[in-house]
């Protein structure tokens, strides 16, 4: 087949859904069979065994798990009566630096990790495009944040089932829902947890854009999340603390009132998707003007 018979097949691939479909599942199964992902992923889903054990072992001799007002690492002291609360308090736990720190792994190495291997430029002779290639990436990415949030949900309710009682559970307003609402509110906390990180996760795709090396990009994306965190805590800073982007993750509380108290909830959703616009926007950018030279 000659060059201008190639070229209209690859056009007519690049632009069938299917095959946009097609680089997605295999950037998703790549991102998955990584072995330092799956490292990730199982460091995830023992924090909760971890939390269980522990509060299980404290609790023993009938003393109450974490402080009596529940406040501390978010609803730990109620993981003894019920252990639905298990989930709320793991994704509280690992919310502030297990998850994002995997997903700033993920995302930095999403294209300088492909650089630094020198299989970015074979990507592109491929008929998705730089464009489409990116988006991909960051799709890939998203449901990564999804994957590694549910990690840890599902792990969570794996051993609050197996460690302690499993009943009604009592709202931060005092009203009590039936099982069945308290698991529909574990899945919209772990579904609000998962958004929470698409902004972090377009700023890291931005840094890898970049680099030219996957160790480097993914040390300076977790170095970004830490410098933000630090900010985030000094008093004297408080006028650009609603700007920053894990200023509102621990909104998903809200979801356990009764009725389910939105403002910030909504706020972080809005700080999210500004910094998934402004990162993506300047991700994009960045990496279709590139010299791709490896």
């Amino acid at each position: 087949m000659s060059q201008a018979e190639v070229a209209p097949v690859r056009a007519g691939r690049s632009r069938n859904p299917l095959w946009t479909f097609g680089i997605l599942r295999s950037e998703l199964a790549t991102t998955l069979r990584r072995g330092r992902t799956l490292a990730l992923l199982g460091v995830l889903a023992a924090v909760p065994v971890l939390i269980g054990i522990a509060v299980r072992i404290q609790t023993s001799d009938g003393s109450p798990a974490g402080p009596r007002d529940g406040g501390g690492p978010a609803f730990l002291s109620q993981v003894t009566n019920n252990g639905l609360f298990l989930v709320f308090a793991a994704l509280a736990v690992t919310l502030p630096v297990f998850l994002p720190l995997t997903v700033g792994v993920v995302a930095g190495d999403a294209i300088a990790g492909e650089a630094g291997a020198g299989t970015l430029r074979y990507l592109l002779v491929a008929p998705a495009g730089r464009t489409r290639l990116l988006l991909t990436k960051y799709t890939a990415t998203l449901a990564f944040c999804l994957i590694a949030t549910l990690v840890v949900a599902v792990s969570a309710l794996a051993v609050g089932a197996l460690l302690f009682p499993v009943g009604e559970v009592t709202t931060i307003s005092g009203t009590r829902i039936g099982v069945g609402a308290g698991l529909l509110r574990a899945g919209l906390i772990a579904v609000t947890v998962a958004a929470s990180l698409i902004g972090f996760a377009a700023l890291g795709l931005f840094v890898s854009t970049l680099a030219g090396s996957g160790i480097a990009a993914m040390a300076a994306t977790v170095g970004v999340l830490i410098t933000v965190q630090i900010l985030d805590t000094v008093p004297q800073l408080s006028g650009i603390h609603p700007y920053l982007f894990p200023h509102y993750w621990m909104s998903f509380a809200d979801l356990l009132r009764d009725p389910v108290y939105w403002d910030e909830i909504v706020k972080n959703l809005e700080l999210q998707g500004l910094y998934a616009a402004v990162f993506g926007s300047a991700a994009w950018a960045r990496f279709t003007a590139k010299d791709i030279t490896a």
